[in-house]
């Protein structure tokens, strides 16, 4: 029998979350900034230690289940996040966000991000209390998304999307920015700052990716309240997570089979979960099917070992490279002489 958690533990769990990120959204508009590396790195140390303290926490006061739930919802947000954050990259690239207003940009796409997988949890619980089956459309979805995130064309995302297009049809832009402004003035016109078009970019893609990250996280709990803290700690620290890897991020080659591979993994438990718990008539005549169900440890093990591969063999690429070019450097100089 699962222990239920104390109310009071949900409900200050909560305000306290909400409480952190609006301070630390508080702290980007009041000084807007490059962190140095010092300070994110002690940024994500930090939101990584509170997200271990509330493992323990939840280990405590509920169960083994509970806990085990939350590690491994957190590190597939997390490296679901990671994955976000790579689009975040191109965009900030593609509009030129000029650096000390980058993280506000990051942290307005974090909220939104919140905002809209807290809306799916809503709905995903609701469908999952009423309708077993939707694992099924569950499943297939996380497949078919680990499929496209290994033929994924990061060429496509340069170009302006058609939303973006029709914006910049009937909404007054200007070409330069105004400090962090959303607004400015121009010849005595008010107008948009192109901070309207990166907010509306990042919106839409944190929209696609909380289609992904919110059947992959309901494989592993079905829990709303477990669901939802996985996300916000997957998402806090994100921005200083940004500055901290700064060019690593595209240099990560391998990263994304490895999350492919989680997705996929996670897909086949939801397949299979729905089978085990099978009430379709046109399946084995409405009765469960005699399927494995995939334990939670044995999803985390699988999550964290996919993560641990894909990010060593994207480092010992990294250094094969670079000690192939340095080769190439002294070999040239040498021809030289």
């Amino acid at each position: 029998m699962t222990t239920v958690l104390p109310l009071w533990f949900e409900i200050g769990s909560m305000v306290l979350l909400v409480g952190i990120l609006i301070v630390d959204l508080l702290l980007i508009i009041k000084r807007p900034h490059v962190p140095s590396m010092r300070e994110a790195s002690l940024w994500v140390g930090f939101y990584v230690l509170l997200a271990l303290v509330f493992a323990g926490a939840l280990f405590l006061l509920g169960d083994v289940q509970h806990g085990s739930e939350f590690l491994a919802g957190w590190l597939t947000e997390y490296s679901l996040s990671i994955d976000n954050l790579f689009v975040f990259v191109l965009i900030l690239a593609s509009f030129k966000v000029p650096k000390a207003y980058q993280q506000r940009a990051l942290m307005v796409g974090i909220v939104l991000a919140l905002i809209f997988r807290g809306v799916f949890i809503i709905a995903g619980a609701a469908l999952i209390e009423r309708f077993i089956w939707i694992f099924f459309i569950f499943g297939a979805w996380l497949i078919w998304t680990a499929w496209q995130q290994i033929r994924h064309d990061e060429d496509a995302e340069q170009g302006d999307s058609w939303l973006i297009r029709q914006v910049k049809k009937f909404v007054p832009i200007t070409d330069d920015y105004d400090g962090g402004n959303m607004r400015t003035t121009v010849n005595g016109k008010r107008m948009w700052t192109p901070f309207i078009l990166v907010f509306i970019s990042l919106g839409t893609t944190d929209l696609l990716f909380a289609l992904d990250s919110i059947p992959a996280i309901f494989g592993i709990t079905q829990s709303p309240f477990i669901v939802f803290t996985a996300n916000v700690f997957a998402l806090m620290g994100l921005r200083q997570l940004y500055f901290l890897l700064g060019g690593l991020l595209d240099k990560l080659e391998y990263l994304k089979y490895g999350i492919a591979a989680i997705l996929a993994f996670i897909g086949v438990k939801l397949v299979l979960h729905a089978l085990h718990e099978n009430e379709l008539p046109f399946i084995n005549g409405g009765e469960h099917v005699p399927v494995p169900d995939i334990s939670t440890w044995v999803s985390l093990g699988f999550i964290v070992t996919a993560m641990a591969v894909a990010t060593v063999a994207s480092l010992i690429k990294m250094r094969r490279v670079a000690a192939a070019s340095g080769e190439k450097l002294h070999l040239g100089a040498h021809e030289d002489q």
